[in-house]
């Protein structure tokens, strides 16, 4: 990866325990999680900014919804007390929060993201991200789809899912890396 990340901010997308519900069915890249974990901890070791985003759904049968266990983050990618969590109650995590203004307090030179799922809460935000001028990265293997039916009743696999939507945001809203691009881009340009 040619990019130096000096000091970019890690964004968390609606990790939570919501996600492993079966009414999702089937997903790819299956360890997305520990790869997430992975990205936590090299931020963490160097202090970058790290921002968790909590999706709070208004839907009343959702798993997301705010009160029940779906709502909890997942296992090993919990936010730790002094990291900032954005709520949203849509699917773009800059609608209706605070966290264009905390990116920018924050003087990052870019924003990494990751979650889920990557056709909807990730690639809305990172379409906003690209709009509002960030420079923004997505690691392929930090986010995942699920299977999903098209209009005229077709379905597509969650591995092609994934790939469009990551194919519909690299160029012109963002670069899609992997987790260990990011790391050494990071690595390279620690001081």
């Amino acid at each position: 990866m040619e990019h130096d990340l000096v000091r970019p901010a890690l964004v968390v997308i609606d990790v939570q325990n919501a996600i492993d519900d079966p009414s999702w069915g089937p997903r790819n890249n299956p360890d997305a999680e520990q790869v997430i974990a992975r990205l936590l901890d090299g931020w963490r070791r160097r202090r970058l900014p790290v921002v968790h985003v909590r999706h709070d759904s208004v839907e009343a049968d959702s798993p997301y919804r705010p009160g029940g266990p779906g709502n909890d983050f997942k296992q090993g990618v919990q936010p730790l007390g002094d990291e900032t969590v954005v709520v949203k109650r849509t699917n773009n995590a800059f609608i209706g929060t605070d966290l264009g203004h905390r990116l920018l307090d924050a003087e990052v030179d870019a924003v990494v993201y990751v979650g889920v799922l990557t056709n909807n809460s990730v690639e809305a935000t990172v379409r906003m991200s690209g709009n509002l001028g960030f420079r923004s990265f997505v690691a392929a293997d930090g986010c995942w789809a699920v299977d999903t039916d098209d209009l005229l009743g077709r379905s597509w696999a969650a591995e092609d899912v994934h790939a469009l939507s990551l194919a519909n945001l690299h160029g012109e809203y963002a670069t899609v890396v992997t987790a260990d691009e990011l790391l050494a881009a990071v690595e390279r340009s620690a001081p």
